[in-house]
């Protein structure tokens, strides 16, 4: 199984062509457009979907009945409307202080939890520290305005969405004013 969340519409084949059994994406993040205010998808395996659909909704219904929530539209706006291009830019610091600064920078730039100052954090399946910043409406969403990158040398930063560009600009302008600022009033 893979997690294609971040694959849609710029992979050359998909991971079902080159041996997975199942791939599953979020409608939350570059599929949904930032409008799907949840949902997802599963595909492969004709005999792993159906077991899917079994679990996941009522035992011998399937995937014929599922929890639309009354947000059809939404979901449907949202795949219509999501990008058809590569939605994380990668930005490479070569500087623990100059990542954590931009983080926390796009966070200070965001409409949603403005006042939150990211710090790194040892996180469950990851190696080193890693920092997240989002302003998401929609929590879980990065194709709103998120960043975040592990500490670990080369010192990358995963810049994700902003699905306006006053957004984006309004967030990026933060985490660069941030970048200015004398290593003595770093936070």
């Amino acid at each position: 199984m893979v997690d294609n969340c971040y694959c849609e519409f710029v992979e050359e084949k998909s991971p079902l062509e080159v041996g997975a059994d199942l791939i599953v994406g979020s409608l939350i993040k570059n599929l949904g457009a930032g409008i799907a205010p949840n949902g997802a998808y599963i595909a492969g395996r004709q005999d792993l979907v159906k077991l899917a659909g079994e679990r996941l909704t009522l035992p011998g219904e399937g995937k014929e009945v599922g929890p639309t929530l009354g947000i059809n539209k939404s979901l449907l706006q949202g795949l219509y409307m999501s990008q058809r291009a590569d939605i994380v830019q990668t930005i490479i610091f070569n500087d623990p202080t100059k990542l954590i600064k931009f983080c926390q920078g796009i966070q200070m730039g965001s409409a949603i939890d403005a006042h939150a100052v990211p710090e790194p954090t040892d996180m469950p399946g990851y190696d080193d520290k890693i920092i997240m910043a989002s302003g998401s409406f929609t929590q879980g969403s990065s194709i709103e305005l998120s960043c975040d990158g592990p500490l670990r040398p080369p010192y990358i930063a995963f810049l994700q969405g902003s699905i306006t560009y006053d957004y984006g600009k309004l967030g990026l302008k933060t985490a660069l004013l941030k970048l200015e600022e004398n290593d003595n009033d770093y936070r």
